[in-house]
């Protein structure tokens, strides 16, 4: 090849000067949706168990597999460094994904209540602790950022309604009951005020990015969540607020429904797990109503909810393993500097 055809073709390639190219993909904050969804399926596994008479080690395996992703990907996360965490953070898009980094050990640490209450609420209550400081955090960074309407999406919803609606359901299960009320009441106002501006949007504007699609399955998370709750702070409650809770959770379901048509052209990405853990709440509610209203079939009926949602976990588990083998999973690494 000609010296002057070499020359002009590293021209091309080479980076432009001042700019870095980064050879690892960029983990994003969304990834913690894995170990998120694995937790939510443990969660329907722990709470059928009652119906099904399953062994306790099934919901436990689950428990611990997230742990386990979560611990991976805190560690390549981290290794990004810190201006990476708070680049993040201040992104309009992905800072409430990174929530998600401390809900997640905090809707683990509430299995070992069973075994270890004491190591169990010194662990919710410290993770609580930091899922309230980031969400106030975040809010304070939306409120004080140059954010238009147009940002928004209903991930904004994670930092403080998730995470105050699994807080109370992780500290009702570990006996802190006080800590249960304080977290539902901050997860329950943070959702009325969050969600009047997220429909909004999601009415009036242009719609979402086909990246950000999925997050719509998150609006079914809240009331469902929030039922969750509700059963584990008043044992065996289905009266006029469970039964409202109950009420919308149906109505998002429909909403679900609707948007199939939407969802069957994405394709698959990170983003997929948006639809694990709001389905694995949906279902841990439905079959927390099972369980309480003991209807003709029930164990039927459990048995069909948490076998569908598992066979949905699993399929996208599945084709997440696939495109990881096919480094087709993570974006490539970004280059950074002005440039860029």
């Amino acid at each position: 090849m000609p010296q002057a055809a070499i020359a002009s073709r590293r021209m091309r390639t080479a980076a432009p000067e001042g700019v870095r190219e980064h050879p690892h993909p960029h983990i994003v904050p969304n990834l913690f949706g894995i170990p998120f969804g694995i937790a939510g399926l443990a969660d329907v596994w722990a709470v059928a168990r009652p119906v099904l008479d399953t062994p306790p080690a099934v919901a436990n395996a689950l428990y611990l597999l997230s742990a386990l992703v979560w611990l991976v990907v805190l560690a390549a996360y981290l290794r990004q460094g810190p201006r990476r965490l708070t680049a993040d953070l201040r992104d309009r898009t992905a800072g409430p994904f990174a929530s998600l980094a401390v809900i997640t050990p905090l809707l683990v640490s509430s299995d070992l209540g069973d075994y270890a209450l004491g190591a169990a609420q010194v662990l919710v209550a410290v993770f609580l602790g930091l899922t309230f400081a980031l969400g106030g955090w975040l809010t304070g960074q939306w409120i004080a950022g140059d954010y238009s309407l147009d940002a928004a999406h209903p991930a904004y919803f994670l930092p403080t309604v998730a995470g105050g609606l699994v807080g109370a359901f992780a500290a009702a299960y570990v006996q802190m009951h006080a800590l249960a009320e304080f977290s539902f009441g901050i997860g329950a106002v943070a959702w009325l005020l969050l969600g009047s501006f997220t429909l909004q949007r999601l009415f009036f504007r242009p719609t979402l990015p086909a990246a950000l699609v999925p997050t719509l399955a998150i609006q079914v998370a809240p009331p469902a969540v929030a039922g969750v709750a509700y059963f584990f702070m008043s044992p065996g409650a289905t009266g006029a607020i469970g039964e409202g809770l109950a009420g919308y959770a149906v109505l998002m379901a429909v909403v679900q429904l609707r948007l199939i048509p939407l969802y069957a052209r994405l394709r698959f990405s990170v983003a997929t797990w948006a639809f694990t853990f709001s389905y694995a709440g949906a279902a841990t509610d439905a079959v927390l109503w099972i369980t309480a209203k003991n209807p003709p079939g029930a164990a039927l009926c459990t048995a069909a909810v948490t076998a569908l949602i598992t066979l949905f976990i699993t399929a996208i588990t599945v084709r997440t393993v696939i495109a990881l083998a096919r480094r087709q999973l993570l974006p490539a690494g970004q280059p950074s500097g002005q440039a860029a």
